[in-house]
């Protein structure tokens, strides 16, 4: 009933978000001779606010269309370079791509699209051959497409790697760091040609049990019973994946809310006198971080709780008892991948450490390994804004470029 109490509640407001659409173009009109009065601007502010907070935002564009390659601009075309179920491969083919390095970058399945990486793709598109993972809206996937868990996630990973071909640059961000290191194992122990020849681990919570967050804790401080009972439902009719079981996106968005709910309750406050005053920069900025920020997918049940069990619960990765299938995943068996950890030192989501932890798994020779703590940032500066584009994604391309 979750759900379907959420889709009701969304269509029941339907009428009324209309007519403060409809209100608010009528006070801010150039031809109301009220518009410029300081009790029009409340009011269009108000309703704006309302309009915001009562709507769905659909899934966010790249739009990406170019690249400065050299001072000079090329054209970028996105094409689906393999569709699978639960997440299409995307490519951003470059009108000149000769000689460039391919990389794939692994986007989080946390919730949020794959968009919210889009400041990592532009800064990383004009020296690489890019590809990125786009996850698919559990709610969009027929239940006849399968399930979806952490073991098929490895393996859309490989797949993945396969694509680009021989010993790609791989970049994951947050979550997709354990099933990547799993992955790359795999990839490894069977000596597979397309097996990644760098990996670049941001903000990824290998071993929580380093220096944890509150994600950590709300993982721990309830056992995995109560998760089943509380945070998992159907999706209603008429959706594709009708009856599917999922984390539905709206219970992810009132969790991550919850822990900065200070901070969004301030931006939103600003954003309001902002309104008011008609600073359009302002309001354009703060639009566009929660058109973003506001979008967001249902993920599959047994993915998430699979996540939230072998990941934040048992940390089993980092204990050596993590099983792929029926096998046991002995990440000793990387040997020649190179790795880059990244942290931010403010990190509120990957405690410092967590990332790092990945080294002690590995067997890579200490030369073709590097770890990066970016003073100042927290979780999202670690691979967007003026940090990573000034430091952090130099430090990335020198390393790809090394072991490439």
């Amino acid at each position: 009933m979750l759900y379907h109490t959420y889709e009701m509640t969304h269509a029941a407001l339907a009428p009324m978000r209309q007519m403060a659409r409809f209100s608010r173009e009528a006070l801010n009109n150039p031809a109301n001779p009220l518009a410029a009065s300081y009790g029009a601007r409340v009011g269009a502010a108000s309703l704006d606010m309302f309009i915001k907070a009562t709507k769905r935002y659909d899934k966010p564009e790249f739009g990406l269309d170019s690249t400065l390659i050299d001072g000079v601009e090329v054209a970028v075309v996105e094409e689906v370079a393999l569709s699978l179920p639960f997440c299409n491969l995307l490519h951003f083919k470059r009108e000149t791509a000769a000689n460039a390095p391919k990389l794939l970058i692994v986007a989080p399945l946390s919730g949020h699209y794959a968009t919210l990486l889009r400041g990592t793709v532009k800064e990383m598109l004009p020296d690489h051959d890019i590809y990125i993972t786009d996850w698919t809206d559990a709610r969009d996937v027929p239940l006849s497409a399968g399930d979806f868990d952490l073991d098929d996630y490895t393996d859309y990973l490989i797949q993945f790697c396969e694509v680009l071909g021989p010993r790609p640059a791989v970049l994951a961000v947050c979550q997709p760091g354990v099933p990547m290191l799993v992955a790359a194992s795999l990839m490894a122990e069977r000596g597979e040609d397309f097996r990644p020849g760098s990996m670049t681990l941001m903000g990824a919570p290998v071993d929580t049990a380093r220096n944890p967050q509150t994600p950590n804790e709300l993982a721990t401080t309830k056992p995995l019973s109560w998760f089943k009972q509380n945070v998992i439902t159907k999706v209603p009719w008429p959706n594709a994946g009708f009856m599917r079981s999922v984390y539905p996106g709206f219970l992810q968005l009132s969790g991550f809310m919850s822990m900065n709910m200070e901070r969004h309750v301030d931006a939103h406050k600003d954003h309001f006198k902002n309104l008011i005053k008609g600073d359009g920069d302002s309001t354009d900025a703060h639009r566009k971080f929660y058109d973003e920020y506001m979008a967001v997918m249902d993920l599959s049940a047994g993915y998430y709780l699979q996540t939230i069990e072998r990941v934040f619960q048992k940390r089993l990765l980092a204990e050596g008892t993590y099983y792929y299938r029926d096998q046991l995943i002995d990440p000793s068996k990387i040997t020649d991948i190179a790795l880059l950890t990244v942290e931010g030192e403010k990190d509120d989501i990957t405690g410092l450490g967590q990332t790092e932890a990945a080294h002690r798994l590995l067997k890579t020779p200490a030369k073709m390994r590097q770890h990066y703590v970016q003073e100042g940032v927290g979780h999202y500066g670690v691979f967007n804004g003026s940090r990573w584009r000034s430091t952090i994604a130099p430090k990335v391309k020198a390393f790809i470029a090394k072991h490439g």
